[in-house]
């Protein structure tokens, strides 16, 4: 009996599964860009080294929510500034909470950033 070239294989488990065509185009870049020999090699590398991050988003969304409110507040200040020709003490009291707003919404999102576990 003929042995099979596929009984000397030290990786006997294969692995099919299907990509998008825009899936198949991002690997191949990076294939091509991480110089190894073959898809397999790049995506046994992934395994073995590569990491998953799960991203929350949700303080990004309301740290823009924060910086929008933020952004139309100096504008009014501005025009009003434009206007009158004055620096009001209350203008200058608000562009510092709102800095302060900028602030701790920053601190909060890098308090949440995800640490890398291997």
């Amino acid at each position: 009996m003929q042995k099979n070239h596929k009984d000397n294989r030290s990786r006997k488990n294969e692995i099919l599964f299907y990509l998008s065509d825009d899936e198949k185009y991002i690997l191949d870049k990076k294939v091509k860009i991480s110089g190894m020999s073959s898809r397999a090699a790049f995506i046994r590398h992934l395994i073995i080294y590569g990491f998953v991050y799960d991203i929350d988003y949700s303080q990004l969304q309301k740290y823009n929510t924060v910086l929008s409110r933020i952004s139309n507040n100096l504008n009014q200040i501005a025009k009003r500034m434009n206007a009158t020709g004055h620096v009001y003490d209350a203008d200058v009291k608000q562009v510092k909470e709102l800095m302060n707003e900028v602030w701790q919404s920053q601190k909060s999102m890098l308090s949440k950033q995800p640490y890398l576990k291997q």
